[in-house]
């Protein structure tokens, strides 16, 4: 058996470090766009990934127990979706400039769970079930989808709220009316701020007119202000945001779906199917969020910033749902002792 533990021990090992060293590179492949970093860190988040989850097979096959029935092994779980899901979307929308900040996350998750291991001990009777093995996988999965909402949804600000630095006007489809030459000229506040960029380096400003949804960010970039080019380099708002949009359209289903096992799992355990016990009312506060952002993303008028801020808002309470209410409030769902 200790040759097994080590051997269990070995793949979370390889797990954690591949997450930390993956992490770092992608983090830094997000500000310096340098390929080998991509190159470095890609290999090593997939190596961590299939490390934790074969860490969490051969668990099960030596113990015999199911290995998500403690915080530990949910943690490990949500980390390991985390990551698988942030591959796909990687690989799919050629966005491994985010999975650094995904993947950091899943680490200290990870890291984090290891605290809670409380060796090979058997579940209390209410765990033994097989919603164990149907209910706990959903729900953490929604988790993970979610995180990797968040972390799009923070570029997706960072980029908006930049825009709007440069430009220095909260609405920049204002247009303004400027007389050239006798010949009235539209002018974009894009326009404008290259204009005036080209005229400070000495070079006399030419006909032009930026479009798309930053023309500030692209009119500086032009004018060769290296931020803005970084920023430009980033997907365009529009592109974050349909990545947002595709997150949550995997994790809402998701959690749906765990409530509802979750129900009938609370039904065979306790002989209710609902009870508000605090793990159930912040998870169904947390359905209810991100059913409201899919209801506004139908909205032009919320879709993009607004909706943006209620993902972020939707994953603080996954948060708080996923270890505030386990670990610091008393009900069924809690960890404390």
């Amino acid at each position: 058996m200790t040759g097994h533990l080590q051997a269990d021990e070995l793949l979370m090992i390889v797990a954690i470090a591949s997450y930390v060293i993956g992490a770092l590179a992608l983090i830094a492949y997000f500000f310096a766009r340098e390929e080998y970093l991509r190159n470095l860190g890609a290999p090593l988040v997939i190596v961590g990934c299939v490390a934790q989850f074969a860490q969490l097979i051969v668990r099960y096959a030596l113990t015999g127990i199911w290995p998500l029935l403690n915080l530990y092994g949910s943690l490990s779980l949500f980390a390991a979706m985390s990551v698988a899901f942030i591959i796909f979307f990687a690989w799919r929308y050629k966005a491994w400039y985010a999975a650094g900040f995904v993947v950091a996350i899943a680490a200290i998750a990870l890291a984090y769970g290891v605290t809670w291991n409380e060796g090979t001990m058997p579940p209390v009777p209410s765990l033994q079930s097989y919603w164990a093995k149907i209910h706990v996988p959903i729900v953490v999965s929604s988790y993970a989808a979610f995180l990797v909402a968040f972390v799009f949804s923070a570029i997706y600000l960072v980029k908006y709220y930049a825009e709007q630095r440069i430009a220095g006007v909260k609405n920049i489809a204002a247009e303004a009316v400027s007389d050239v030459g006798g010949v009235a000229v539209r002018l974009t506040p894009g326009y404008m701020m290259a204009s005036a960029a080209l005229q400070d380096a000495g070079v006399a400003a030419q006909p032009m007119q930026v479009r798309g949804e930053t023309p500030a960010l692209e009119a500086a970039a032009a004018a060769g202000n290296p931020m803005a080019q970084w920023l430009s380099s980033l997907p365009t708002l529009s592109q974050l945001d349909v990545i947002v949009y595709r997150a949550v359209a995997i994790g809402l289903p998701l959690i749906s779906l765990g409530i509802i096992t979750g129900a009938a799992w609370a039904k065979e355990a306790w002989g209710a199917y609902w009870q508000w016990d605090p793990k159930e009312t912040a998870a169904l506060a947390t359905w209810i969020v991100y059913l409201a952002y899919m209801h506004l993303h139908t909205r032009n008028a919320w879709r993009g910033l607004r909706t943006n801020w209620v993902s972020i808002l939707g994953f603080g309470i996954v948060v708080f749902t996923y270890l505030g209410v386990n670990i610091w409030i008393s009900g069924l769902h809690s960890y404390k002792v």
